[in-house]
């Protein structure tokens, strides 16, 4: 299973959203480390709307999230954007 849907399938388990999109980035950063050429699954965006995270400030909704997919760091996930929002809250995608 790639990292993209193992990073889908646990927010899914998580926090049951209402939409989710997991977006692989890793070909955006090409050249900014020496040998990185953009390739695999080293940088991940998650846009996540879910109820769970009602009466949760952003930090801890951010909190939420990376403590969830703290074993795909220790794997190799080298950087995590997230965009979590509640149902009907405004979001820019």
């Amino acid at each position: 299973m790639s990292l993209q849907n193992r990073i889908e399938t646990k927010l899914k388990a998580a926090f049951s959203p209402e939409r989710l999109i997991v977006i692989n980035e890793s070909h955006l950063h090409a050249g900014h480390q020496p040998d990185f050429h953009g390739t695999g699954e080293t940088h991940m965006r998650v846009r996540i709307v879910s109820s769970a995270f009602i009466g949760m400030s952003r930090v801890a909704r951010h909190r939420a999230i990376n403590d969830l997919l703290k074993p795909e760091f220790d794997a190799g996930l080298h950087a995590l954007a997230v965009e979590p929002a509640v149902p009907g809250e405004t979001t820019r995608w």
